[in-house]
């Protein structure tokens, strides 16, 4: 990512503390973030590590935002929909569009999360944070079982896996900036794989 050509001097970034953390996570994503050391990120951000330390305190707090950051966002998103919809399969249909829309609009920092391995107190509170999600989304599919606009032979709890799993694949394969030929757009991308989701809810 650009950053002023005028080199920044030690202890004062040339980057607002969003930016930094954006080409932060872009690094994490593109390396690993175990395999990235704050060396690693301050050749990458063109900056001394102690101008780094002027905005985050250590590589596990740039961690710690990035993922607060997709957790917010999907937990607001359940949340809209649970104040916004009354009838289950309503519900189940707009909790699949939300997240896919906040997987578009933040897919790096969700990236980020799927790839966690639960080696630090920070990963496994968003991991729990995760698991979390995935139970409120079972409670959606249960109701909406009960309601029959959902298939019953499967768990709840397995049905919102397997959704949530067909739904998180988005980040392996699409590219919101894209300009391939047949590429689609973010609204025909999530009326595309939400069709596919709900025929395998609804059997």
């Amino acid at each position: 990512m650009p950053h002023s050509s005028t080199a920044p001097r030690r202890g004062r970034p040339g980057y607002d503390r969003q930016t930094l953390l954006t080409v932060c996570v872009d690094v994490f994503n593109r390396h690993g973030y175990e395999a990235t050391s704050m060396g690693m990120l301050a050749q990458h951000l063109g900056i001394s590590k102690s101008a780094i330390y002027h905005h985050v305190e250590s590589k596990e707090a740039i961690l710690e935002q990035a993922l607060d950051d997709a957790l917010d966002a999907l937990e607001a998103s359940l949340d809209g929909v649970m104040a916004d919809f009354a009838g289950p399969g309503e519900q189940v249909e707009a909790a699949v569009r939300g997240t896919l829309r906040v997987l578009v609009e933040k897919m790096p920092e969700v990236t980020l999360l799927l790839r966690l391995r639960g080696n630090s107190a920070v990963e496994l509170a968003a991991m729990e944070r995760r698991r979390a999600i995935t139970r409120r989304l079972g409670e959606m599919i249960a109701a909406a079982q009960e309601a029959g606009a959902v298939r019953g032979d499967i768990t709840p709890r397995n049905l919102a896996r397997l959704a949530l799993g067909m739904i998180n694949s988005i980040v392996d394969w699409y590219r919101p900036e894209s300009d391939s030929p047949g590429h689609k757009s973010v609204t025909e991308m999530v009326d595309a794989v939400t069709r596919v989701v709900l025929g395998g809810l609804r059997g």
